[in-house]
């Protein structure tokens, strides 16, 4: 019963979007691509046996993110308190998320320009924002309201925070200055700064001080404005980029783009210190039991744990594809994140996961490289995976068992691609505004190819005879063996940013419809094909341009635009996939394969 119920929470979280477009797939798509690991898997095993079998690549158990939530604009700040999530779009609306499920709840319009701060009031009753928009508000939760919008800096508002008694909000600026307004009468009183302010915070205990950090320097107030010397001036040597206390305010957190500080406000003791070299720190978070730091350093968000005198890493989170802007416990098992890659992220702390993860908060290098591009060769019964670190590995589909393993010179290209033509294994890469050629089975360079501008995508035809490649308003084609120019195809502004899919010798454009040439042989004239050409792919993914941009990746049916297949985003954000109507593999930016054999997902 406790396997069942553990699995079944997780299981709906994870397919919630899946689930609540149709109950029916839960047993044909969301149950074969669970863990086979899994309690629910191994339990209705027989009920999807014949549908979709998982190959390769979801083999473990559930992964640290349990819950991915997409938007369709770039997520700023979030905070929460209880049930509710407070997630700011970078437009300046405010989207208010069920912690537990990402169901939105409410949407709060008001401001002009992007919120940079956001914090409930104690008793949850109220929502305190500060914008770009040189504003800060004060909402109702009850009714999504304005109660009052406080109008007086003359640059946008860094950072808001609301006093324990629900008295004063204090706002700090880029115009040098921290504000005091009282909440009833909206009246406001000064601190003046020299620098601009990043952060202020009301001490949880004290409704009468609060602290600031301006220019690097962290100071205490009191409520009059006046800065408090005598028992807060060591916290002058912190030398913090931006600060926080933790729930009950027996921790305070101060940290810099390396260093993260933890003290008891009272005794000025230092509980824990600990380093983050090479890496840009942008957030931190204490939990509610006051055991654990979130870190957020990029696009990865760190925990760890400071309950010795010697913190340690204890967990890696990878899923987000651009910085994390945002983090908060939810619970203290349970963080939640927001990225400029325009997904909210829902972890579990101390899941099991398959993730690779760096062995050092010095690096953020995975163990296995980023999938760049995926070629599915099914009559050869091989798949091969070409990785950001110029690495080839060729996987066998019946078994997922990965056959070979090759290095190329390519070393963090643009774009990649590989295909085994006649008994031969070729590279094709782009870097510096060249492509090169690689040939594994020589361990040589074939040839260097100067192209004119920015590629947006590369591949190698079917037979393995060209080399295409989207360069602006240009398909162009190589001989993959003499270099040379085979076909030019010259495109509308409608293309700008859209991506090939090549079948033999057939190429087809992705802007949302589908248009494709058939370039025959070398030295004949492109052909515009047929929409319901029968040597087109009937599946294209959905996120349309570059998949990985997906935060919820998955397959739909071009031609009804029905979602078909949900892939799992807990291996984290796909790269590249291939599909041929049995097969399918994904490959992903954990550098991880997929290998799904679905014989019905179009019946």
């Amino acid at each position: 019963m406790c396997q069942w119920t553990t699995d079944s929470q997780r299981f709906i979280l994870e397919h919630f979007d899946m689930i609540c477009g149709s109950p029916s797939y839960i047993y044909s798509f969301a149950l074969p691509i669970s863990p086979s690991s899994s309690w629910l898997h191994q339990y209705y095993s027989a009920e999807f046996s014949q549908e979709i079998k998982v190959v390769k690549g979801v083999s473990a158990g559930w992964g640290a993110c349990f819950r991915t939530v997409p938007f369709d604009d770039m997520l700023d700040v979030l905070t929460c308190w209880k049930d509710a999530v407070a997630v700011s779009l970078h437009s300046g609306c405010i989207v208010i998320l069920n912690a537990i499920t990402g169901i939105q709840m409410a949407i709060l319009p008001g401001h002009t320009d992007s919120v940079e701060s956001l914090v409930f009031s104690p008793d949850g009753t109220s929502l305190v924002s500060g914008s770009r928009d040189n504003t800060i508000k004060l909402w109702d939760m009850q009714t999504g309201g304005v109660v009052r919008t406080f109008q007086g800096h003359t640059f946008w508002v860094e950072s808001v925070s609301i006093s324990a008694d629900c008295t004063t909000i204090a706002s700090g600026s880029h115009d040098g200055t921290i504000q005091l307004w009282n909440i009833q009468t909206g009246e406001c009183h000064h601190i003046e700064q020299q620098d601009w302010v990043d952060c202020v915070c009301f001490s949880p205990l004290d409704p009468k001080h609060l602290i600031s950090a301006s220019g690097g320097k962290i100071c205490w107030w009191d409520i009059d404005g006046q800065r408090i010397v005598s028992k807060y001036d060591s916290y002058d040597s912190l030398d913090g980029y931006d600060i926080a206390f933790s729930l009950d305010g027996t921790r305070f957190v101060a940290w810099n783009k390396s260093v993260v500080v933890v003290q008891s406000p009272d005794s000025k003791a230092i509980v824990a210190k600990f380093s983050m070299p090479n890496l840009n720190i942008r957030y931190c978070c204490v939990s509610p039991d006051n055991r654990l730091i979130a870190v957020a350093a990029g696009s990865t968000a760190y925990i760890w744990d400071i309950t010795s005198s010697d913190p340690h890493l204890l967990e890696t989170f990878i899923g987000h594809t651009h910085i994390i802007y945002s983090l908060v416990f939810f619970s203290p098992s349970s963080l939640i994140s927001t990225s400029w890659d325009k997904s909210v992220r829902f972890w579990q702390i101390g899941a099991s996961s398959t993730d690779p993860v760096p062995a050092s908060p010095k690096s953020t290098s995975l163990a296995l490289a980023p999938v760049k591009s995926i070629t599915l060769q099914a009559k050869d019964g091989i798949a091969i995976s070409s990785h950001s670190d110029g690495v080839v590995r060729i996987w066998d589909i019946s078994t997922g068992s990965c056959n070979a393993s090759f290095q190329t010179q390519a070393k963090d290209p643009q774009l990649m691609d590989t295909c085994l033509t006649d008994g031969r294994l070729v590279s094709v890469w782009c870097t510096d505004k060249k492509i090169c050629i690689w040939d594994t089975e020589k361990g040589e360079l074939l040839r260097i190819i100067d192209i004119p501008d920015y590629i947006n995508d590369l591949r190698i035809s079917g037979d393995g005879s060209i080399v295409f490649c989207l360069h602006g308003l240009t398909i162009q084609a190589w001989s993959l063996w003499t270099g040379k120019v085979a076909e030019k195809v010259e495109l509308s502004s409608a293309y700008i940013g859209s991506c090939l899919t090549i079948n033999s010798l057939g190429v087809w454009m992705h802007p949302g419809a589908i248009l494709g040439w058939d370039f025959g042989t070398i030295g004949s004239s492109p052909v515009e094909l047929s929409y319901t050409s029968q040597n087109r792919p009937r599946l294209d993914f959905i996120g349309g341009i570059r998949i990985h941009k997906s935060p919820l990746p998955g397959i739909q049916d071009t031609v009804t635009k029905k979602v078909v297949l949900q892939l799992p985003s807990r291996l984290v954000n796909c790269s590249d996939a291939q599909w041929d109507g049995q097969y399918l593999v994904v490959g992903y930016d954990s550098g991880e394969v997929l290998i799904l054999e679905c014989n019905h997902v179009l019946d």
